[in-house]
């Protein structure tokens, strides 16, 4: 969300207002249809100012037929009409293009890990192994090989079943899925007791190996 924003200060966004009865209907279809709408400010409940991207304006239009609301352009901003207003000063266009090819370099670097997944699993454990396997904050996407990430990591845990990688813009998401522990096998061959985890009266008996401690009637107590 954040890149989009950024993205839509380089490309021009508008400031409009939205008036009507049924604000809160335009704004989830807004949602549903993967319009993006950010500094929502309510004056009324029947009134908001929003911004949103010059691309999707054409959306809302339909939104807005279809929730009876009016929507009007208050003001248009971002870098296309700054040019625009100060296209004589050239300082300032060149400032600028030094400035967002900072930001188009910047959005080639991971700077979030998310993981999923883990219950029992040490989030700051994991997130140390994948530091020192080379998926950290502020590396290079290009550095970072997730395959061999993946495999290193499950030879050194017995824990993880299973593990993901996914790169998308400045996020890195780390899903896993732990492995389930292997019960404990009793040898068949070796003597034990069968106790009880509940308070009950035997009712019935049927020994197939070993002698009977109890017999029908009994009250036995839980352990």
């Amino acid at each position: 969300m954040f890149l989009k924003i950024i993205l839509n200060y380089i490309f021009g966004y508008l400031s409009i207002s939205v008036e009507g009865y049924f604000i809160e209907r335009f704004i989830n279809i807004c949602k549903s249809k993967g319009v993006l709408l950010w500094n929502l400010k309510r004056k009324k409940s029947s009134f908001l100012y929003v911004n949103i991207g010059i691309k999707e304006f054409k959306k809302i239009k339909e939104i807005a037929k279809k929730t009876k609301c009016r929507i009007k352009i208050e003001e248009k901003k971002g870098v296309p009409f700054f040019l625009h207003r100060y296209k004589k000063r050239k300082m300032f266009v060149i400032f600028l293009i030094i400035v967002f090819l900072a930001i188009f370099s910047i959005s080639n670097f991971i700077w979030n890990i998310e993981i999923v997944g883990n219950e029992t699993i040490s989030k700051e454990e994991l997130q140390k192994q994948l530091e020192e396997n080379g998926l950290k904050i502020g590396i290079l996407k290009q550095k970072v090989n997730s395959k061999d990430i993946i495999q290193t990591i499950r030879l050194q845990r017995n824990d993880i079943a299973w593990m993901g990688i996914n790169l998308k813009g400045t996020n890195a998401k780390v899903e896993i899925a732990e492995a389930t522990k292997k019960p404990e096998i009793v040898d068949e061959k070796e003597n034990c007791n069968i106790i009880s985890q509940q308070d009950g009266i035997i009712t019935k008996i049927n020994v197939q190996n070993g002698t009977a401690l109890v017999k029908v009637g009994d009250i036995v107590k839980k352990r």
